[in-house]
């Protein structure tokens, strides 16, 4: 498999196979491996504070840890290009770290990743999430076990 048929499984796999992700409305803008970005809108179901209009902070942390994961698939596929495997591999969060910084307020968001560390059986990935006006609203860190 080539690495744009990696792309477009990869973008199945996060946008539509995943079910949590279709609610979350995560849709990919950038799959490049040294800036990965994924993008969703904001939408009432994940307002957490209603009276304040402000994502709940469990949703922040979700689209990090699913920031994490793809930043470390976009990493695969560059690694990998050559590599003629048909799969993706089995992860599973090993640690996840969020820092809150300001309330989740916008009409949009952008979640980037970058891996700090990509071995054979873990990977270390920094993440950040910033609404339509360029607002830092969370970072965060994570490992995740590879298999």
């Amino acid at each position: 498999m080539n690495r744009q048929q990696r792309e477009v499984r990869l973008k199945e796999l996060f946008e539509d196979f995943v079910p949590f992700n279709r609610v979350l409305g995560v849709k990919i803008e950038s799959f490049d491996p040294k800036s990965p970005k994924l993008r969703f809108d904001m939408k009432p179901e994940l307002i957490g504070n209603p009276t304040r209009g402000i994502l709940h902070g469990g949703v922040i942390s979700s689209v990090l840890d699913v920031m994490a994961g793809f930043s470390i698939h976009a990493a695969i596929i560059e690694r990998d290009q050559a590599d003629d495997s048909e799969g993706f591999p089995k992860m599973g969060t090993i640690d996840l770290r969020i820092d809150y910084l300001r309330p989740g307020r916008g009409k949009y968001f952008i979640a980037t990743g970058k891996v700090a560390r990509l071995g054979t059986r873990v990977a270390v990935t920094h993440m950040s999430l910033e609404n339509d006006e360029g607002e830092e609203i969370a970072t965060g860190s994570a490992a995740y076990m590879i298999a």
